[in-house]
């Protein structure tokens, strides 16, 4: 089935704290199953009615049928050949989509590339602005100074910029916030480049922050909603993988501006309003997400939409009238929205939500307990401490921005067939392994050539370890897993999540370094990469192929019994076979359809 991620709007949070069934708890035919064909008539009759649709009455006429599933789809009366190939293609080229689907990732991923320019413009800039501004010196104040400019950016989206995305989403959509937050970005690079002093600086850092928060938490719900499941985990590596462009693009800026003196960090931190521009002007040219029209009651709004982001037009109306069904089925209109304190107590207080919550809390800290971030942001400075000449340490920084871009590649494909949970458990031992390694180099004395080959090579190989596994999956997974009623809510949390944390090593990474050195901080960072693997392993579901309204299967088996299975029995399994090479039969594996059926969601005793 396609996926239908609007559905998850039509959840009724009384009937899942009181463990009775939701309507996604309900497959997608029963809606109709039983149901007269005079009714049914009468309700597609009425639903095309009431929301101005009467001139495509056959059309989801035709879409009823298909949403029954018991009628092959040959013999669906009056089904053209282009809906036909249209539904064949839904599997067999799930890569075959309109060019509105591509450009709308396109558009987004513009603005994938400004939050990782922005990121990265700091990294040159810290060689210069600290000696400007009366900061440089190794003493306790100036380098916490350094490390609150870098983490500027972190602490705001984190304390700021996400959670402003959810009132922005909700008031002028998914393409307005990303506007919003593309006019803050514009106008904050630009001052920050202006500053005069550290306070003004950091004022404006916090401001660039705030746009890229708004950005991060509504980018890649945007791309999520309008991807059909088949593709959704690929093209949402897209805001990842355009990230690390941006990185690298911030890292080849910084060379270019290497010989312009005192302007080149001003020059630095103005790059990176470069593709802002793009992204204002594009955006209101995508289409709007459905699934945010369909939460809003505006269905013709949201078919019109999806008939440019599928194939067929037939497509776009099982979506809409699915969603249809399933709110009707609920009774809710779709237009009332809880207080923001509620909402946010329903994050930890409505256990199917609260165990998104927890996995996505997992997979976003993860992300900045493995290192990346902090290589992202200092890496110049590192490979500076190594013995590299200034300018050597610029271009080694180049290099290592388009390691991380070129490797986020394999994502594409490897998201929707490995898995998200796989990824991550394949890299994070080989990036723990890489880092403690890389830590080791410290060891060799400076002036040995082994010293700079092996530091660099190292780091190479563990940002490409990153970039298909941890860079583009805690994003895409947490943009999925919320259902629509909290999607926006849940992201933000996401989404401040990680930037705090990363603001907290950003702020603290150049004291770390100070007290234990690079070689203890690379060490502790190994050790950190193993942490992030036990929290993996332990509370992160596998979400591939499932459509976004399938997503309340998974999340509905408690997180102690997730766990107790993970250790007890595919732990035990997976040494059995893979370390002691015994043939061993393969544990059966908690299946949605069984064993997490049978777990009530409303058991507040359970996690």
């Amino acid at each position: 089935m396609q996926d239908y991620d609007a559905l998850q709007a039509a959840n009724d949070d009384d009937d899942i704290v009181s463990g009775t069934s939701s309507p996604t708890d309900v497959a997608i035919g029963d809606l109709l199953e039983g149901v007269e064909n005079p009714i049914q008539n009468r309700i597609i009759h009425d639903f095309v009615k009431q929301h101005g649709l009467s001139g495509y009455l056959e059309l989801f006429e035709k879409a009823a049928i298909l949403i029954q599933d018991d009628v092959p789809v040959d013999q669906i009366p009056n089904i053209t050949a282009a809906e036909l190939q249209a539904l064949e293609i839904e599997s067999g080229r799930k890569w075959r989509q309109p060019k509105a689907l591509y450009f709308t990732i396109l558009v987004c991923s513009i603005g994938a590339i400004e939050q990782g320019w922005a990121q990265a413009s700091m990294n040159g800039a810290n060689l210069y602005f600290p000696k400007e501004f009366g900061i440089g010196s190794s003493d306790f104040k100036d380098t916490l100074l350094v490390g609150l400019v870098n983490s500027a950016i972190y602490i705001s989206t984190a304390l700021v910029g996400a959670w402003l995305s959810e009132p922005l989403n909700h008031r002028f959509g998914r393409r307005g916030a990303i506007f919003a937050g593309a006019l803050l970005c514009l106008f904050a690079n630009v001052a920050s480049a202006l500053s005069r002093s550290w306070p003004q600086l950091l004022l404006f850092r916090i401001v660039v922050g705030i746009g890229l928060g708004v950005g991060a938490s509504t980018v890649s719900i945007f791309a999520a909603e309008c991807a059909p499941p088949s593709i959704r985990g690929g093209l949402a590596v897209s805001w990842q993988m355009w990230v690390a462009f941006g990185v690298f693009a911030g890292f080849l800026a910084n060379v270019a501006f290497f010989s312009f003196e005192e302007m080149t960090w001003r020059l630095q931190l103005i790059a990176p309003a470069l593709p802002v521009i793009p992204l204002a002007s594009l955006i209101f040219q995508c289409p709007e997400s459905p699934a945010w029209l369909m939460k809003k009651s505006r269905y013709a709004a949201a078919f019109g939409f999806l008939c440019q982001l599928r194939n067929e037009d037939l497509q776009a109306a099982r979506e809409v009238y699915t969603a249809y069904l399933l709110s009707r089925k609920s009774g809710d209109g779709l237009t009332s929205k809880p207080s923001f304190g509620k909402q946010f107590m329903e994050l930890y207080t409505i256990p199917r939500i609260r165990r998104a919550t927890l996995a996505s809390f997992s997979v976003m800290i993860s992300q900045q307990l493995c290192g990346i971030n902090i290589i992202s942001f200092y890496s110049a400075s590192i490979f500076l401490d190594a013995g590299f000449s200034r300018f050597g340490a610029l271009l080694a920084s180049v290099l290592f921005g388009l390691v991380n871009f070129m490797g986020a590649f394999p994502a594409i494909w490897t998201m929707d067939t490995l898995g998200r949970r796989s990824l991550l458990l394949l890299t994070l031992p080989l990036m723990a392994i890489t880092m403690f390694c890389a830590g080791l180099t410290f060891s060799i004395p400076a002036d040995n050539l082994a010293h700079f080959g092996l530091l660099a090579i190292l780091i190479y190989v563990f940002c490409a370890l990153y970039s298909p596994g941890m860079g583009p999956v805690p994003n895409s997974y947490s943009a999925e897993v919320f259902p629509l009623s909290h999607r926006e809510l849940g992201m933000a949390l996401a989404v401040a999540t990680t930037n705090f944390w990363a603001a907290v090593l950003s702020l603290t990474f150049p004291r770390l370094e100070t007290a234990l050195g690079t070689q203890g901080a690379f060490i502790l960072y190994a050790f950190l990469n193993l942490v992030a693997f036990v929290l993996v392993f332990l509370f992160v579901p596998e979400t591939r192929q499932r459509g976004l309204d399938e997503l309340d299967d998974v999340f509905s088996v408690r997180t102690r019994d997730f766990a107790r299975y993970q250790v007890g029995e595919h732990l035990p399994w997976w040494l059995r076979r893979y370390v002691l090479r015994q043939d061993t039969e393969e544990p059966k594996p908690l299946h949605p359809e069984v064993e997490y059926r049978t777990v009530f969601q409303g058991e507040h005793d359970e996690p």
